[in-house]
């Protein structure tokens, strides 16, 4: 693509001079957007990234005729359907990074508002909706089979899930199964296999209930001591998935209700080596005000974040506020260990119409700084990205962002129109000079050393971290984790390349079993990640 072409606004033409640790003054880049695709032919409202690099976009099937059609002989046929019984377009594709080709992809079932997660083979396993994708007599399970550049397409499977699910959430837990949390009108969880288990009523969703049901799309994470912490509204609990029993409640989270419809967004900060991966925190940030759902006037968003370390003895919230309101943001962990909060609005709720103030600028959070410091703004992108958009880290390090749909049906003018653009952020540690795999491993066994070779002009210490590639929808990416590893001090092995040795994550509640990008960081810059699967 030239530069002609392309659309890009150079985070290098707005820099900031900050002081280093020696005194030293340091150029940082606020990073640069580029329009990738002008036309996917769908709004994407569910995104996730395959182990081939192709990254799968999802929206609903009930919202009408898409641009993007379906071969003659492959048209979509279902009785069900509320909008199109007979419809010739796509409601899912295939987006191809390398060449920005997107390939049309088929569903059947209503996915509107569906949840899903990459299974240990790479498979992604998709599951509710609403329609006939929430009915307990009709399909509920979709099966996604990555194939690099063949001919693959959604299986849809018959049955699979005990209870209809709307707006729940799916986590991988180490047995290879996952957990199905909530849905609309649904206080219950269970499993995708099931395995001989039941469905388990979940106090946390009745008390977290309200009259706009703000306890949707619960933000579920596998901490390292293989229990789950699990937040809806302002509430939430440790869960032992092992004996279905709540372990712990935790306090109320100040502020505005978190979920959807209120549509603040969360991430389990990265676990690292150096702390035997037990360092387990939960960052929760946005929301929108009560009320703003039920009765939509573009009441502002919420501004606060809050910090729980979910496995310590007096956990209890720690806040701070960002640089401004946002609800509807994605939450991103990088691979340098920081955090990318990108999309949204400034007011307003979930739901059609109800958006207000679109918050164009990324906000990047640093965790480890102290506080008062951890807050960059980054370059703003010229497209609105409120509801059912997404975001996710693509294994060149950039962020695919995707979506923006506030209407019942495609609605391509007026205001915050149906957005069917894809964009690429390329945040700023994607610097010159950046270091290169030259071996790696493609597959890895939980607690056992590994050696990877890096090329890099300068290496006094190289870092190796692994990142998931999650499902995102709705503010959330389901299954997200960041892991920082052990490596060793780079030996020299000459032609610029550097061997560092390493050691993968000890278990699969550190790290379930599946494919995970492995990035190079060197001083700041980071590489392009291999895939590796573990377990």
């Amino acid at each position: 693509m030239g530069w002609e072409d392309r659309l890009v606004v150079w985070g290098l033409a707005i820099q900031l001079v900050i002081w280093g640790w020696g005194g030293a003054p340091v150029v940082e880049a606020q990073g640069y957007w580029e329009t990738v695709v002008n036309n996917a032919g769908i709004s994407t409202m569910h995104s996730a990234v395959a182990h081939d690099g192709n990254v799968v976009l999802l929206d609903r099937t009930n919202v009408g005729p898409s641009q993007l059609k379906l071969a003659p002989d492959n048209c979509r046929d279902n009785l069900a359907d509320r909008s199109l019984k007979h419809d010739c377009t796509a409601h899912s594709a295939l987006f191809s990074p390398n060449s920005n080709k997107v390939r049309p992809l088929k569903v059947i079932t209503d996915t509107w508002c569906s949840s899903g997660q990459f299974d240990g083979s790479g498979k992604l396993v998709q599951t509710g909706g609403d329609a006939d994708g929430v009915k307990k007599s009709n399909v509920q399970i979709r099966h996604f089979t990555p194939c690099g550049k063949g001919a693959c397409d959604w299986v849809e499977l018959n049955g699979g899930l005990q209870e209809g699910r709307w707006y729940a959430s799916n986590q991988i837990l180490p047995d290879g199964t996952q957990i199905v949390v909530g849905g609309r009108g649904v206080a219950t969880l269970e499993y995708v296999p099931a395995n001989g288990r039941g469905t388990y009523y979940l106090p946390l969703l009745s008390k977290s209930n309200d009259a706009q049901m703000d306890n949707l799309y619960p933000f579920v994470h596998l901490l390292p001591n293989n229990q789950l912490y699990i937040f809806a509204n302002r509430d939430s609990c440790l869960y032992d998935w092992k004996t279905n029993k709540v372990a712990r409640d935790y306090p109320t989270m100040p502020g505005e209700p978190r979920n959807y419809p209120s549509a603040g967004s969360s991430v389990m900060l990265p676990l690292s080596a150096s702390n035997d991966f037990g360092n387990a925190e939960v960052l929760i940030c946005g929301g929108a005000q009560y009320g703003a759902y039920l009765n939509p006037a573009g009441q502002p968003a919420s501004q606060s974040c809050g910090r729980i370390t979910p496995l310590a003895a007096g956990a209890g919230w720690v806040m701070e506020n960002m640089p401004q309101r946002r609800l509807m943001g994605d939450m991103i962990l990088l691979p340098t260990r920081d955090v990318l909060i990108i999309n949204g609005a400034g007011g307003g709720a979930q739901g059609w119409g109800n958006a207000v103030n679109p918050v164009k600028t990324p906000v990047l959070y640093k965790p480890n700084n102290a506080a008062g410091a951890r807050f960059q703004t980054l370059t703003a992108s010229p497209v609105p990205r409120v509801y059912h958009s997404t975001a996710n880290l693509l294994p060149d390090g950039r962020i695919l962002v995707a979506g923006s749909n506030t209407h019942q049906f495609y609605t391509l003018t007026g205001y915050l129109p149906t957005e069917l653009r894809i964009e690429a952020f390329s945040p700023p540690y994607l610097a010159s000079n950046r270091p290169t795999f030259t071996a790696a491993p493609g597959g890895l066994k939980h607690g056992a050393g590994f050696t990877a070779t890096v090329k890099v002009d300068n290496a006094k210490h190289i870092e190796l971290n692994m990142a998931s590639a999650p499902l995102v929808t709705h503010s959330f990416a389901q299954g997200q984790r960041l892991l920082q590893l052990q490596v060793g001090a780079p030996i020299a092995a000459g032609g610029g390349k550097f061997r560092v040795d390493s050691k993968a994550p000890p278990t699969s509640a550190v790290a379930p079993a599946g494919y995970y990008m492995l990035f190079p960081l060197v001083d700041g810059i980071v590489g392009s990640a291999s895939w590796v699967r573990i377990g």
